[in-house]
């Protein structure tokens, strides 16, 4: 460690080592289940990594220590055999966090092997970061957009430049320790950001037991970026390695990671062709779902019933034109049938039960028309939340008088809160035609309507509402069956708009 700091404008080195009795070290390991620790260590003890995650080896200047608890390997390949008998049999998790720091690594952890750690939990725990989706938008500018580009093109993606110009949009008191990895099961590489207050990027500034807010879980958030799409998913929620009682000042955290939100458009940018980011009002805690809605696939403008036409395998039977739903008039004279075969008197039509499988059937092809191949319980790709407002002009009801001959002589509806008796006077007709047309004039009343949706699938949900007659599927409105793809809107005037400028 050396012995004097210099303020510096690069990166932390992912190589810079982190005490083995440090607390945020602990906190991050036993975060891991045994056999993902397991699995974790034998990633360090991999050939590639040994620059980055070197344990500590027997060399040949060394004494044997009998009292030492955990005695050093002499080689790497004994090493990797004793984790292995470790996951073939059944043992705890402090055993093996004990072995890490106190026998293996008891010289250090390096910023690259937390960061591996983190993106374990991460892989492990889906569930564990909320993410939001922006889009990369190029300004619409004269002197930016160069000829012959579209304004909503995908920029080119290259890691090391990316850094790079990221890292110069930092503040100079600011060091940051980047880490990118590969998702095993999805289409997207995800960048993980560690910032850390200081102006020094040495072992004298992470090497500190007391300060624990230089490892405190709000400075470090996530970026993902899908394979060949404009989108961008950012997890700006405090990580769950955060300390229990943990002070740290909430604005400060806050204006950090603004601070890096901020660079990403920079650092895609470059001369006369420059890019900003846009909302999409689209919030989950799924990977899985943000990549179907948001990523490089057919299926971003392909929501609810739509989805059938962005599927490559295209089949008959999943067309919704081709979806033969039974009419009204044709229910009728199923009914009128039924009567007449029946040996009881009924006054007027018989209406079908609930329960009566022509009904369920019926609701079940409604359900599939609405919503496609999508909202399946099983799938995967739920979102846990949907807040939408209203904002539609509340609807002036009339209804016609109790009187008939007053309405004929009137010709003139009673408002259905106005409860008066006999006839009414031409003053008072005179008055509530005013007074609607002043309503209409100054844009009606809007209320405000809040509806949140929340479950594991809320649209998978609402799907197998309708399939139990609880949601009328013909009359239910298309943002509930996730056609717009987002998770915030306003309704009004009967369309859904995305929140804060969602583009939609």
């Amino acid at each position: 460690m050396s012995l004097l700091s210099v303020p510096t404008t690069s990166a932390l080195p992912s190589l810079q080592l982190i005490p083995a009795t440090h607390p945020a070290v602990t906190r991050i390991l036993y975060r891991l289940t045994r056999l993902s620790l397991l699995s974790l260590v034998l990633d360090w003890l991999d050939e590639r990594n040994q620059e980055t995650s070197a344990p500590y080896l027997l060399t040949s200047d060394d004494e044997d220590d009998e009292q030492d608890f955990y005695p050093p390997a002499s080689s790497l390949r004994a090493l990797r055999e004793v984790y292995t008998d470790l996951q073939a049999r059944k043992g705890s998790k402090r055993d093996v966090v004990d072995r890490i720091l106190e026998g293996d690594w008891r010289d250090g952890i390096s910023l690259y092997q937390l960061a591996m750690a983190d993106m374990q939990y991460l892989y492990d725990h889906p569930a564990s970061q909320k993410w939001t989706a922006l889009k990369i938008v190029r300004l619409s500018t004269e002197l930016s957009a160069p000829s012959g580009t579209e304004k909503n093109s995908i920029p080119r993606f290259h890691p090391a430049t990316f850094l790079r110009n990221l890292q110069r949009e930092a503040l100079p008191d600011v060091k940051a320790h980047y880490n990118l990895d590969r998702h095993p099961t999805l289409p997207l590489l995800i960048l993980r950001v560690f910032i850390l207050e200081s102006p020094y990027n040495t072992g004298l500034a992470l090497h500190s037991v007391k300060e624990r807010t230089t490892f405190d879980g709000s400075k470090t958030f996530y970026v993902a970026f899908p394979d060949a799409s404009p989108y961008i998913y950012v997890s700006l929620a405090s990580s769950p390695s955060a300390a229990p009682g943990l002070v740290s000042s909430a604005a400060d955290n806050n204006s950090l990671r603004k601070l890096m939100l901020e660079g990403i458009p920079k650092a895609f940018s470059k001369p006369r062709d420059r890019f900003k980011l846009e909302g999409t009002s689209l919030s989950a805690r799924n990977l899985d779902a943000l990549v179907e809605r948001r990523g490089g696939g057919r299926t971003n403008a392909a929501g609810g019933g739509w989805s059938v036409y962005a599927d490559d395998k295209k089949k008959g039977s999943d067309n919704p034109l081709n979806v033969q739903l039974p009419t009204p008039e044709s229910s009728i004279l199923e009914d009128d049938q039924e009567e007449k075969d029946s040996t009881e008197k009924k006054l007027g039509m018989k209406r079908k039960r609930v329960d009566d499988p022509s009904v369920v059937k019926r609701r079940r092809l409604v359900a599939k028309g609405r919503f496609g191949s999508t909202a399946k319980a099983g799938d995967g790709k739920g979102i846990e939340r949907l807040d939408v407002r209203l904002e539609d002009h509340f609807p002036i009801v009339s209804a016609l008088p109790d009187d008939e001959a007053d309405a004929a002589e009137t010709g003139e509806p009673i408002r259905k809160d106005k409860k008066q008796k006999g006839r009414r006077s031409t003053i008072t007709l005179e008055l509530d035609r005013t007074e609607e047309e002043d309503e209409l004039a100054s844009d009606g009343w809007r209320p405000d309507v809040r509806i949140t949706f929340h479950g594991q699938h809320v649209f998978a949900g609402i799907k197998e509402l309708v399939e139990a007659g609880v949601i009328d599927g013909e009359k239910m409105p298309g943002w509930m069956t996730g056609e717009e793809g987002i998770s915030v809107g306003i309704v009004k005037d009967g369309r859904i708009k995305g929140n804060k400028g969602s583009g939609l």
